[in-house]
């Protein structure tokens, strides 16, 4: 099993992620690109919320399906993330 990650992943993590899996250059994934016209399909987005589950963020995959974009990933996980400290007593922020 993954270890709990300290925070949400940075939108830069983000991009050098989804760039190994589609075959580019973080560089040029823009925020607002469609991630799927990039070539990320539904299976791989499923294999990145079961590992972000895993290590803790429980983003659901609804929600990065209807929005597949960088930036509205960020938003999605850090959302997710806060849920998780909030539930958890942490400090939120």
């Amino acid at each position: 099993m993954e270890r709990d990650i300290s925070r949400p992943p940075a939108a830069d993590d983000l991009r050098r992620t989804i760039a190994t899996i589609v075959g580019t250059e973080p560089g040029e994934i823009a925020g607002d690109t469609n991630l799927v016209f990039l070539g990320l399909g539904s299976l791989e987005m499923m294999r990145l919320v079961t590992r972000w589950r895993r290590q803790g963020v429980a983003v659901e995959f609804g929600e990065l399906a209807a929005e597949p974009t960088v930036d509205a990933w960020q938003r999605h996980l850090h959302a997710a993330w806060e849920t998780r400290k909030a539930k958890s007593g942490e400090a939120v922020g």
